[in-house]
């Protein structure tokens, strides 16, 4: 793996954003807190068509954090897919971890993801939970792990060896959701081992689960991942 100048393996964060300046700031500073060497990371931050001031958040952090590597690229055309794509090829490093701007690492994620990765896994979906008190968003979160483990599911935020990512082709850019369940199946299907990442995890924002009144953004969102679970839907508007 191509180490840094302290020794150590480079990894790249990579964020899609778009419309996301409220949130974005919380992101970078998880990637700020982490226990991996600063020197040996970098975050790129693609900005998806924002109208907000998520560029101008992004280059305020990078102005006070220089001891971390910052990229900000632009990619008009909104699409998670797309904008991630964008990130991984701007970015250097050579295990890539996918971030969503809405969500934080918890500090020891980056170290965890390289000892997964020199375990023999060069790839690794992450354990999700819920930055909210409710009980009924972190039952929610907590469901969606309890699946992944029983039926063995590689899906949501993940890590990748730079590599592997793109000797896949990255993500399919006509997908709207499920675009990381496509591309990790499509590399179990190739033989690359991929495990789930449960030591450590990726807090994000329930805001999907609150779009609607009397709770039924709890239905909502969980039939919505069934279906694109199922393959259904996968291109549509989400």
């Amino acid at each position: 793996m191509t180490s840094c100048s302290t020794g150590h393996p480079e990894v790249s964060i990579v964020i899609p954003a778009r419309d996301e300046e409220s949130l974005i700031g919380r992101a970078l500073e998880s990637v700020a807190r982490q226990s991996w060497p600063l020197a040996c990371l970098e975050v790129v931050v693609v900005d998806n068509g924002s109208r907000d001031r998520t560029a101008s958040v992004v280059q305020a952090f990078a102005a006070r954090v220089p001891d971390l590597r910052v990229r900000l690229v632009y990619e008009p055309v909104p699409g998670r897919a797309r904008a991630k794509n964008a990130g991984a090829r701007a970015a250097s490093g050579e295990l890539l971890i996918f971030l969503d701007a809405d969500s934080a690492l918890a500090p020891d994620l980056v170290e965890r993801a390289i000892e997964a990765y020199r375990g023999g896994y060069p790839a690794g979906s992450i354990r999700i939970i819920s930055d909210s008190p409710d009980l009924l968003d972190r039952a929610f979160f907590d469901l969606m792990e309890f699946g992944k483990r029983l039926f063995h599911i590689r899906a949501q935020m993940f890590y990748c060896s730079r590599t592997m990512f793109f000797a896949l082709g990255g993500f399919d850019e006509r997908l709207h959701i499920a675009e990381d369940r496509d591309f990790l199946v499509r590399l179990q299907r190739s033989g690359v081992p991929v495990c789930h990442l449960s030591t450590s995890w990726i807090m994000t924002s329930p805001r999907r689960l609150h779009r609607l009144p009397l709770r039924l953004g709890l239905l909502t969102t969980f039939g919505r991942w069934l279906l694109a679970h199922l393959g259904i839907g996968r291109s549509w508007p989400y």
